[in-house]
């Protein structure tokens, strides 16, 4: 029977793992602007054999290890980049960079598969080629660092027959994998929106023409675009999250702003929010004698997940954990993720794992957000053995 990593295999590995990730999260950096984090992980890829390919996508890389006679390809990709959040861990690790941090544990994501390069490196207990991806820029929500190295020619440049990527899921009992076939984490757009007026005195409202009026109208119609449009069988959402204008209290502003969030899990309710969007504001803007300037940004697509790639996922993290500590169906979630351009164009799965306890604020993006460092062997665990099953 075929022997495969278990997670006891990376212990050995686990301080030098902990060190990395909290190297990682005392230099934090942005989208396209990860120099120093790209240069440490190119480092560590070539003092362990991988031969590195850079600037695919800006600051992007890609290792890659090919081991025996094996025609099969393996992609596994980690994000790099930082959040313009002040950190309030209070850690002896936190970051050494005002107004910067790693507060959605992509510190910890290039860690387990730094963890897992190291050790299939040292093993090659598998024959085929493996493409570590290092991508940039996940968090910007548009033009992001997936979408660019994937336009580079990812793929091109280093075929795949499936690829992979994690995240950590805070609120999940820790080393609990989480994943679903098919449409997981939701489509991302954004809009932008300006209702124009006409300023005045506020002692004189029927000499203007009121946007604030009219935004706030918008802002209630909004509530019905799902409520009223929407199959309740599925799932949409639509949040107003900005509202602007105006300055003085005795000035009625020329021109209000609103920003909005939508999030949908096919095409074809994209294209309805975005329809029955603009409609709405376009409608209500006029009847209180405004117009509007709207600016539709589709971000990224629907995650969507290949059910064999998914299998084999859950075998890996059976064998690793125990079936009690996988969920082959978990919900699909609202959020995300720009991976979903990789998936666009090869088959393969994002999955998820537990980061434990989510109270007192520690959830993603929170500035008391922390990468749960026992985690670290799982994770690279998890990538050693899927590699060693997918190129065996």
């Amino acid at each position: 029977m075929t022997q495969y990593t278990r997670i006891e295999q990376l212990l050995p590995y686990e301080q030098e793992l902990v060190a990395i990730r909290r190297h990682l999260h005392r230099h934090p950096e942005l989208a396209f602007a990860e120099h120093g984090t790209s240069d440490f992980i190119a480092g560590k890829l070539q003092e362990w054999g991988y031969e590195v390919t850079r600037g695919l996508g800006g600051t992007g890389l890609v290792g890659t290890l090919r081991v025996g006679e094996g025609a099969r390809r393996l992609g596994i990709r980690a994000d790099m980049d930082a959040l313009p959040i002040e950190e309030a861990t209070g850690a002896a690790h936190a970051s050494c960079v005002p107004g910067r941090m790693h507060a959605c544990g992509h510190d910890g994501h290039m860690t387990m598969l730094l963890g897992a390069a190291r050790y299939l490196a040292r093993q090659r207990r598998f024959s085929g080629t493996l493409h570590l991806i290092f991508q940039p820029a996940e968090e910007r929500g548009f033009d992001s660092g997936g979408k660019a190295m994937v336009d580079a020619g990812l793929f091109e440049r280093f075929p795949c027959d499936a690829v992979y990527a994690m995240h950590n899921h805070p609120g999940i009992p820790q080393g609990r994998f989480l994943l679903r076939s098919g449409a997981f984490m939701a489509a991302g757009d954004r809009v932008f929106v300006k209702i124009i007026g006409v300023g005045g005195h506020a002692a004189r409202p029927h000499l203007a023409v009121d946007p604030l009026v009219a935004a706030a109208a918008i802002v209630t119609a909004l509530q019905t675009v799902v409520a009223r449009n929407v199959d309740p069988a599925e799932s949409a959402v639509v949040t107003v999250g900005r509202l602007r204008a105006g300055d003085a209290l005795n000035v009625i502003p020329a021109e209000a702003e609103i920003g909005i969030s939508v999030r949908s899990f096919s095409p074809e309710m994209r294209a309805l929010l975005k329809e029955r969007i603009c409609a709405l504001i376009a409608g209500v803007a006029e009847g209180h004698g405004c117009r509007a300037e709207i600016d539709y940004v589709e971000g990224y697509p629907v995650v969507v997940n290949d059910a064999a790639a998914v299998e084999l996922a859950a075998q890996v993290a059976a064998d690793l954990v125990g079936e009690e500590g996988v969920e082959r169906d978990f919900p699909r979630l609202m959020g995300s993720e720009d991976f979903a351009y990789m998936l666009q164009r090869c088959p393969g799965a994002l999955v998820r794992i537990g980061n434990g306890p989510a109270d007192g604020g520690r959830g993603l993006h929170n500035p008391r957000y922390d990468f749960n460092d026992v985690n670290l062997p799982y994770g690279a665990a998890f990538w050693s053995q899927l590699a060693e099953r997918f190129l065996r």
